[in-house]
């Protein structure tokens, strides 16, 4: 594997964690952050007190992240569960690929599912457009993230890209740490969840192997995330009508506040179906046409499952019914839920305040995709 220099994209290590805390304790807009979850200045300095003591990223992710996430399920959500855990192998390193729904909660609670049935916590990637401030950039690196550079000139792209296919192959092979990455850039906007060939192709950037032999040595293993009620759901129609009926694009201020609305609005039920690793064995690629096509099978592997094991709620088919005109799925949720959904619908209506007609039918599909990816998987 060629040498490279990952300090400007790896994670802290237990050696640096002291150090790091300090300046983070320092930092007057994470004490902001702190007063604001936790609302009495005795708290937040015993809060920073605690943290004074972390000598390592296991003791902080085993108390002060998992206490605060814990805290987020109990406040903000009807309880998080998962499925297929328990088949993975608690020695191995993984690449978990899941479909991505939000922003910070999506790799912490895979990490939080994680870390209590004992296994070792992932790295995760996180993209440096949300390292807004320089306290972030702090807790996250504290927190096993390594950071995706975007937004590049194209040359400089390639080889960032480069770095981070080295850097994760290395943290699975070399030295068995799981991964976790979304399968695409950027959260799923309507639902509709799909795997993005160019994070296939910049996995393979860093393949020394054969096609199949150099994926299957990641051990891919697909996620499939399921919020009953999607915390940032208004946000992200807002974001895509400002983008395509008026050109503008989402800001570093969207991407605070969907941040924190992710955090502290409502979830509902949640569940993280944890798949089967994908062995591929697919005829090599000897060229670049050929690889992508490769890619797009691997990509095809991947969807399956999320589709196949994502969990649907009663919201999930309200929204079908509603939209196809249908009573396909009656049986699926009862009159009071139903009315639930109607009045999150009509909330929707007054929140998204755009001048435009389709603003329902954009809403469910927010939550109906789900449902139709299903279908066309499993057939029924």
């Amino acid at each position: 594997m060629p040498e490279f220099n990952f300090d400007d994209i790896r994670p802290y290590t237990d050696k640096e964690v002291k150090e790091k805390i300090k300046l983070l304790i320092k930092d007057p807009v994470f004490d902001e952050v702190l007063m604001h979850m936790f609302k009495v200045r005795p708290k937040v300095e015993m809060i920073k007190l605690q943290l004074r003591m972390v000598r390592t990223v296991r003791q902080l992710q085993g108390t002060f992240v998992y206490d605060m996430l814990r805290m987020i399920i109990n406040k903000t959500s009807d309880g998080l569960t998962h499925t297929g855990l328990d088949k993975l192998d608690k020695k191995k390193a993984y690449l978990f690929i899941s479909n991505h729904r939000d922003i910070v909660l999506d790799a912490a609670f895979i990490n939080y599912l994680i870390f209590e049935k004992g296994m070792n916590t992932t790295n995760v990637a996180i993209g440096n457009n949300l390292l807004l401030y320089t306290w972030i950039e702090h807790a996250v690196k504290l927190n096993r993230a390594f950071v995706v550079k975007r937004n590049l000139p194209p040359r400089e792209l390639m080889e960032s890209s480069k770095k981070v296919s080295h850097y994760i192959r290395k943290s699975i092979v070399e030295d068995n740490v799981s991964v976790w990455i979304a399968q695409r850039e950027g959260r799923t906007k309507d639902g509709f969840d799909k795997t993005q060939v160019s994070v296939l192709k910049m996995l393979n950037m860093s393949n020394a192997s054969g096609f199949s032999e150099g994926f299957n040595e990641l051990n891919i293993v697909p996620v499939s995330i399921s919020y009953e009620i999607e915390p940032c759901g208004l946000a992200k129609m807002k974001e895509l009508i400002k983008k395509e009926h008026y050109g503008q694009k989402k800001t570093s201020k969207d991407d605070l506040k969907s941040m924190s609305m992710g955090m502290f609005n409502p979830k509902g039920r949640m569940r993280f179906s944890f798949g089967t690793q994908i062995k591929i064995d697919l005829e090599e690629a000897k060229t670049r046409e050929k690889q992508n096509q490769l890619a797009e099978v691997l990509a095809a592997k991947i969807d399956s499952q999320i589709y196949s094991n994502f969990k649907l709620w009663p919201s999930n088919y309200v929204a079908y019914d509603l939209l196809t005109g249908e009573d396909r799925f009656r049986h699926k949720y009862s009159e009071e839920e139903k009315k639930h959904f109607e009045l999150m619908l009509e909330q929707a209506m007054i929140f998204i305040d755009f001048p435009i007609t389709d603003i329902t039918e954009r809403f469910l599909r927010i939550y109906a995709n789900p449902v139709i990816n299903k279908l066309a998987v499993t057939g029924g």
